[in-house]
Formats: structure tokens, C-alpha cells, sequence
């Protein structure tokens, strides 16, 4: 991802201070991120977020499977999602977006002409059309129910059309997952709605480019924890943040300077699309 304006210029002050100050560890090349495990480990760096809600219960901090891993497996697969719980991450998370007939569709895109053989809306195909497409080395597209029957690490279930919130809800009330899944969203109503149809869910909002009032953003829509992209966030966003009491998120987390990046800004988890990132606070040799 570029980075753009002063709060990327922010975040590159604070990593060229972090590595100024000694922490010189591995390089992006290296094959594990899990460093900072020993003796000298502040575990208390992070501060220990209690949002009050069900939602999984994760160490801190965290280290979350982008679309599963990505990088290794075809996003947002079955397959993906099993070698991210198979390397260990905290929460996997996975995108919806809702098919013709009313389906539960793991997809990023609202096409389907990037990670598929097929072309068109997400919206405009029945689940039984989306399943005959080839999602990438002859992986099929899922539904969210098929994810949540064959993984048992925690999920954060980001939903992309707005239309899928009650769907998501009816499933998340039904199976009772709240213990199992957190949602999230770009869209403010969404979490909103979510969030009076599912008593204790937790919620996350996710921002990009914009994140000047994302605290009140969340706070106004009771989510309890935001993911940001980690090239324009702030030491001073992730402070209002946890003193709003809300964990926070950073993605993406590729490589070993991203990992130190997480640290200085104190980040109570990161999302990776690898499965040999594992985030933990500590100091490194």
C-alpha cells in the first residue's frame, strides 16, 4: 500500500525511532516474525483492552489471518482459512457480501472477476452459480456458515455490503457465535445494525484513508475496536483510542518493520497475509 500525507509521514517518525533505538531485528526476508518471546518480553506494553462484550477471547496481543493467508493459499477460501488456524493466528478474518438468493457469500470483491474464473456481481448469482466458479486451484467459493463449521480459531467477519448485516445477524443470533465472531465493517450502519439485532457482539470499525474521527465513529456505532491501515495511523489515534477502551488493530503486516511498527504504536493486534508473521511484544536481539 502507498503511503500518502502526514500520517504516513507519522508512521515513518516512529519506525525510524524504533530502529534507531536498537530494535534491529530479523529483516522482511527472515521466515518468523515471533520474536520477543524471552525473558525480557514487556507483556505489558500493550495494554489489556475489557470492552465488556462476548466476543472471542484473545491474547494481547494478536496477530489476525488476512482473507486466511493469503499470500500462501487463494484468499477468502476454505483452504486458506485451514492453514491459518493451521499456523497457529489468533483470528482469522473473511469478507460477505450477500448472493441473488440471500446467501452468505466469502468474497472480497463485489465482483468476482478478480479471485474467480467467472465474471459479474457478487449480488446478481445464486449460491449454486457462485459455486460452480473456481476460486483459485480449483478452491470453490464458501458461505459464512461453512467457515464457521470447519474452523474453530476465532473469526472477524468484515462485512463489505452493507446488506449482508441482518443476514450476518440472523446467523450469528441462530448458531450463537458471539463467543466465536467478531463483525466488521467500513460502513458505520452496518456496525450500527449489527449491533442492536445481536446483544454482545463485538464490532470493529475499519478506515482507511480517513481517520481523523474514528473514535467517535466507533463510539457513536458501540464498537469497541478499529482496524486501520498501519501506513496512516497514529501514536496519538491508537492513544484516544485506548482511552476510549477499544483494542486496535493495524494491517497490513508483511514484514518485519511493519512488526516493530505495531509495537512502537503499542497496537493491541495485526493483520498479516502470512502465515509465518506471528505479532508479539518484546525486545529483540
Amino acid at each position: 500500500m502507498r503511503i500518502h500525507g502526514s500520517a504516513a509521514g507519522a508512521a515513518a517518525t516512529v519506525l525510524a525511532v524504533v530502529l534507531a533505538t536498537g530494535l534491529t531485528g530479523c529483516g522482511a526476508s527472515e521466515p518468523s516474525a515471533d520474536a520477543g518471546t524471552g525473558p525480557g518480553a514487556a507483556a505489558s506494553a500493550v495494554p489489556a483492552i475489557q470492552d465488556g462484550t462476548d466476543g472471542p477471547k484473545l491474547p494481547t496481543p494478536f496477530t489476525v489471518g488476512h482473507r486466511g493467508v493469503m499470500d500462501t493459499a487463494p484468499e477468502n477460501t476454505l483452504r486458506s482459512f485451514k492453514e491459518a488456524e493451521k499456523a497457529g493466528l489468533d483470528l482469522i478474518e473473511l469478507d460477505l457480501h450477500l448472493s441473488k438468493d440471500g446467501a452468505l457469500v466469502v468474497m472480497h470483491d463485489a465482483t468476482v472477476d478478480r479471485t474467480t474464473d467467472g465474471t459479474g456481481p457478487v449480488s446478481g448469482k445464486t449460491i449454486a452459480e457462485l459455486r460452480e466458479l473456481d476460486a483459485g486451484e480449483g478452491e470453490r467459493v464458501s458461505v459464512f456458515e461453512e467457515v464457521v463449521d470447519v474452523v474453530k480459531t476465532p473469526i472477524q467477519a468484515e462485512i463489505k455490503d452493507v446488506r449482508a448485516a441482518r443476514a450476518l445477524a440472523k446467523v450469528l443470533n441462530a448458531r450463537h457465535l458471539t463467543g466465536r465472531v467478531e463483525v466488521s465493517s467500513f460502513h458505520d450502519e452496518a456496525l450500527a445494525e449489527v449491533r442492536a439485532l445481536v446483544p454482545g457482539v463485538r464490532t470493529a470499525l475499519v478506515a482507511d484513508k480517513d481517520q481523523a474521527d474514528v473514535v467517535k465513529r466507533a463510539q457513536a456505532v458501540g464498537a469497541t475496536e478499529l482496524v486501520l491501515n498501519i501506513e496512516r495511523l497514529t501514536l496519538e489515534t491508537v492513544e484516544q483510542a485506548h482511552k476510549a477502551k477499544m483494542r486496535v488493530v493495524g494491517w497490513v503486516v508483511n514484514d518485519q518493520d511493519r512488526v516493530r511498527l505495531a509495537r512502537a504504536l503499542k497496537l493491541d493486534g495485526a493483520t498479516t497475509n502470512r502465515p509465518d508473521i506471528k505479532y508479539t511484544v518484546g525486545t529483540e536481539k
